[in-house]
């Protein structure tokens, strides 16, 4: 266990900015890097798990954890609900690991409000027409999800300057990087 008080690192951005693969990378560079399941009502895509990927919730388990206030943030996002639960930042923080919350933009505000010392990092793709290609590059969703997720996408980019910092996923080991050293600036490594 380091002796470096331990930062919560909150990562967000569009969806198909690169988020996943990127906290995959850095985590993989870090293994002591702790990271949190959120829980969502939407159905796991193939070869997510249950407890692993996601905590994968029906709408009424979600609804009674959201009243009996279990959640640190949690939203309604492309049709489905998402959080992140109180006993999974908590898990990490007890442990004297730093953490990494990967969620929408709406919950990373949210975060910041609770857990002011927060470091927001918002991922950027390099621009409209790749994240469009990056998202039909997955082959799981739907034309009308893909439209969805991309109105979406202009209103989180709109955000981004509420973030500490900002990386932008062009080439993969470069973002890596940006992002490692970031982490490595905010525990004072």
């Amino acid at each position: 266990m380091s002796s470096l008080t331990p930062r919560l690192f909150v990562i967000s951005g569009p969806s198909g900015a690169g988020k996943g693969t990127l906290v995959a990378r850095v985590r993989a560079e870090r293994p002591g890097l702790g990271l949190t399941v959120s829980a969502t009502t939407r159905a796991p895509r193939p070869g997510e798990v249950d407890g692993v990927n996601y905590h994968f919730l029906d709408k009424d388990t979600f609804a009674r954890l959201v009243d009996e206030g279990a959640f640190v943030e949690w939203a309604h996002v492309h049709g489905n609900c998402y959080g992140t639960l109180v006993s999974e930042v908590e898990r990490n923080l007890d442990a004297g690991a730093s953490l990494i919350l990967e969620i929408d933009v709406q919950g990373a505000l949210a975060v910041k409000e609770r857990f002011a010392d927060a470091v927001l990092i918002f991922i950027k793709p390099p621009s409209a027409a790749e994240l469009r290609s990056r998202l039909i590059g997955r082959g799981t969703e739907t034309p009308e999800t893909i439209e969805l997720r991309l109105a979406n996408a202009e209103r989180e980019l709109a955000l981004a300057d509420q973030y500490d910092e900002v990386v932008v996923n062009d080439d993969l080991d470069t973002a890596t990087a940006e992002l490692s050293a970031i982490i490595s600036r905010y525990e004072g490594n």
